[in-house]
């Protein structure tokens, strides 16, 4: 049986977009509003088929136990189609999500998002271009705009990577770190070490990462 809903939305640029929604067991949107967690996907799980987005971190996760640690939240993992980025795709995505939160009546004043490696990347692009829209944001291994780092005055960020990545550069997190931190913004860096690119698995499972994207409010 699964767990999770594909949600679909008709968008420009894509023509759509699915992806795959998460409640907690019970959920009535009718009589609840609930925090959200946004996932922006890796390379590797572009495409049409969601199961290519079960392979790690939050879909993973929350597919397995809806109400993974005991949480009540949404999660919303659209998937970037095969061919395109995160980062070509920020008005696009964020049509996808503000339909979906408002059909799954999440609170708009806890919408998280995070990503992984090109997720990662489309993590700094969606803080960027929508400051005033997320609580907080967590990108893993990815990279941006330093020169864009105005944006993310007052936001708070939480940044994980692995010194040793083979794929990402390090220093692509370190420059968006510090350049976050000149700007304004609430920033913790994570620098790991032993890992190579997967720092994933330890940020979001052997880390308090998920909890802290639930507790962030606006």
């Amino acid at each position: 049986m699964n767990t999770y809903t594909v949600y679909t939305k008709e968008v420009e640029v894509a023509g759509k977009l699915s992806g795959i929604i998460t409640t907690p067991t019970n959920f009535d949107p009718a009589k609840e509003s609930l925090p959200v967690i946004v996932f922006l996907n890796g390379a590797g799980e572009r495409g049409m088929s969601p199961d290519l987005l079960l392979r790690h971190a939050i879909p993973k996760l929350f597919v397995r136990d809806p109400d993974y640690h005991g949480l009540r939240v949404i999660t919303m993992s659209p998937q970037c189609p095969e061919g395109m980025t995160w980062n070509h795709l920020a008005f696009p995505a964020m049509d996808w999500i503000r339909s979906a939160v408002k059909e799954y009546n999440g609170d708009e004043s806890r919408i998280s998002i995070c990503g992984i490696s090109m997720g990662g990347f489309g993590t700094w692009e969606m803080l960027c271009t929508f400051p005033d829209y997320f609580s907080c944001g967590a990108p893993v291994c990815g990279g941006g705009l330093s020169w864009r780092a105005d944006l993310l005055r007052g936001q708070h960020i939480r940044v994980y990577h692995s010194v040793d990545d083979g794929c990402v550069p390090f220093s692509y997190s370190v420059q968006m770190v510090e350049a976050a931190k000149r700007n304004g913004a609430h920033v913790t860096f994570f620098p790991t070490d032993g890992y190579d690119h997967n720092c994933w698995d330890n940020a979001f499972e052997e880390t308090d990462l998920i909890e802290w994207l639930v507790s962030n409010h606006k």
